[in-house]
């Protein structure tokens, strides 16, 4: 890819996070101060990225300041990707973090349970805990209605963080607030950690009150 590609999805990005007003304050702290890196693959069903998206995690976390008060995203794009449906986007998501995890060589980050139908389960990659949100030009949840298919990685420890800081339910509060403003409701699979299986909220899409997550741990 070009450089001036790159910068033109750069670009897409910031406009979607900062001037169409995004309602996830991080997000929007993320993109203004620079704190996070955005990794460019043509399609997410290839077998061939997997190798080269776990360096980029493994990157992400050996230069990751855990003594800053500041959030730090990985995302990955798939610029080649469109999806006519919610479920289909969903379906290519889960593929996806399956075989980042069958080709992730390090343990199961011991702070979160590993069984993803677990309201205490968070995805763990290079023995860390992550918080997925998918996003998608066809999602219907305005905020999850990114330029492209798109996966973001941000540390469960960041959210551990903000409840040490005590500013958690403060900036919850914000953020489900302003979804309401965009959209007229929240997003009803939102829960708080530790009472409903986080991978409802992976996706975006408003799940099935059955719905049971299709990743299988191999360890």
């Amino acid at each position: 890819m070009n450089p001036q590609e790159s910068n033109n999805i750069k670009l897409e990005y910031k406009h979607f996070i900062i001037n169409k007003n995004h309602p996830c304050v991080m997000a929007n702290s993320v993109f203004t101060m620079d704190n996070y890196k955005l990794n460019i693959y043509d399609d997410i069903n290839s077998e061939e990225i997997i190798s080269a998206v776990l360096l980029n995690i493994e990157n992400y976390l050996n230069n990751y300041d855990y003594e800053s008060k500041e959030f730090q995203s990985l995302i990955i794009c798939f610029k080649n990707n469109k999806f006519k449906t919610e479920l289909e986007f969903e379906n290519a998501l889960w593929n996806f973090l399956q075989r980042l995890h069958n080709y992730d060589d390090a343990p199961w980050d011991e702070s979160v349970s590993s069984d993803p139908n677990d309201p205490n389960f968070s995805f763990s990659i290079k023995n860390k805990a992550f918080y997925i949100i998918g996003m998608h030009p066809e999602s219907s949840r305005l905020a999850r209605k990114a330029p492209y298919c798109t996966i973001v990685f941000n540390l469960h420890y960041q959210f551990e963080k903000l409840r040490e800081m005590g500013a958690y339910e403060r900036v919850k509060k914000r953020i489900r607030s302003r979804d309401k403003e965009l959209q007229g409701f929240i997003n009803p699979v939102l829960a708080d950690f530790g009472l409903d299986a986080e991978t409802k909220q992976y996706s975006g899409r408003n799940v099935e009150k059955d719905w049971k997550c299709p990743f299988h741990n191999k360890k």
